[in-house]
């Protein structure tokens, strides 16, 4: 007996689903971060993010393979993003005052947490600001 191809399509849908869904892991609290006070400085123009930068580096090894639904909902959209090769995507968050600050938020290349997201949705690299004591 042959299963035609519809039927064999819904049959993989849910594996299929299980299996994405697997990618990645959530993404554990971080004691000490107030996301509130983060989502509440776009573009970093009032300088109220590079305060919880050195929490973000305590915990980067929690970003890694995080889900990035979960660093949306933890960090809010972020200021920026770009596409990648292939379906890479990254999230930029400015973290102090600077260029994106005016009008019309032009682009600047300093003082930006980046996340990298790859095809399965989980965060690939994380990259911090320096930070000068």
């Amino acid at each position: 007996m042959k299963i035609p191809a519809l039927c064999l399509s819904w049959l993989l849908l849910p594996a299929a689903l299980f299996a994405l869904s697997g990618c990645g892991h959530a993404l554990p609290s971080l004691p000490g971060f107030d996301a509130a006070v983060w989502r509440a400085d776009p573009y970093g123009c009032r300088g109220q993010r590079a305060t919880l930068l050195p929490i973000l580096e305590k915990h980067r090894s929690d970003l890694f393979e995080a889900r990035i639904n979960d660093i949306t909902e933890l960090l809010g959209h972020p200021d920026e993003e770009e596409l990648g090769e292939q379906s890479d995507k990254i999230y930029i968050y400015y973290v102090a005052p600077g260029a994106q600050c005016a009008p019309s938020h032009p682009r600047a290349a300093t003082n930006r947490v980046m996340l990298r997201s790859g095809a399965t949705g989980t965060v690939t690299e994380v990259i911090l600001p320096v930070q000068t004591q």
